[in-house]
C-alpha cells in the first residue's frame, strides 16, 4: 500500500452522481455501465473511501412509488452499513426536472417554489435518515440571466425566504443538521 492510498480515516468523500456518471454528453451515448447505488458504495468502499454524498434522485428516481422507494433506501442502507460508508452530507436535485427550467426555490412560478421546497424536504428528510450531518444547496438554476428574465432583486428574496422556511423545517423536526450553500459564479447562471 502506498502512502497515496486512501484509507476510511482521511474521510475521502465520493458523490454517487460522479462514480455513477455514464459518461454521457450532450452529443454522444453513455461510455461507461450504469452501476446501482448499491454497487457503488461497494465500489467506494473497495477503494477505501470514508463516505458517499448524494441529490435525492441519485439514489431515489424521481417517479418511484413509495414502496420502490422503502425498497431502495433499505438496500442501501444495508450496503452501508455492510461496509461501513457512511453518509456526510445530502442534497437536493432542483435542475434536472423540466419544471426547473426558471429555477426552483426562485422561479417565478409560486407552483414551481412551492414544489421545490417540498421536493427539498423530502430530500432533507432522506439524508437525515441516511445519516447526514451537513445538507448542502447548489442554485443550479436559479438566479437569472437577463433582467428581463426574472428581476433579480425578486429572485434574492424568494430565495430568502426558502431558507428560511427550511431552516424553520430543520428546526421543528429537531434535525441535527448543518446548511451549506455551494455557491459558483456562472454554474450555470450568471447571476445565482
Amino acid at each position: 500500500m502506498s502512502n497515496y492510498t486512501p484509507q476510511p480515516e482521511h474521510k475521502f468523500t465520493f458523490g454517487l452522481w460522479t462514480v455513477g456518471n455514464t459518461g454521457r454528453d450532450p452529443f454522444g451515448h453513455p461510455t461507461r455501465q450504469t452501476l446501482s447505488p448499491v454497487e457503488i458504495v461497494h465500489l467506494l468502499a473497495e477503494v477505501g473511501a470514508y463516505g458517499v454524498n448524494l441529490h435525492d434522485n441519485d439514489l431515489v428516481p424521481i417517479d418511484a412509488t413509495s414502496a420502490e422507494r422503502n425498497q431502495i433506501v433499505k438496500d442501501f442502507k444495508k450496503a452501508l452499513k455492510d461496509t461501513g460508508l457512511v453518509v456526510p452530507m445530502a442534497t437536493t436535485n432542483l435542475f434536472s426536472d423540466p419544471a426547473f427550467k426558471d429555477g426552483a426555490l426562485t422561479a417565478n412560478d409560486p407552483k414551481v417554489r412551492a414544489y421545490a421546497l417540498q421536493k427539498t424536504m423530502n430530500a432533507i428528510d432522506l439524508g437525515v435518515e441516511l445519516g447526514a450531518k451537513v445538507y448542502v444547496f447548489w442554485g443550479g438554476r436559479e438566479g437569472t440571466e437577463t433582467d428581463a428574465a426574472k428581476n433579480p432583486l425578486d429572485a434574492i428574496k424568494r430565495m430568502r425566504a426558502a431558507m428560511n422556511f427550511l431552516c424553520d423545517y430543520v428546526r421543528d423536526q429537531k434535525y441535527k443538521l448543518k446548511f451549506a450553500l455551494e455557491a459558483k459564479p456562472n454554474e450555470p447562471r450568471a447571476f445565482a
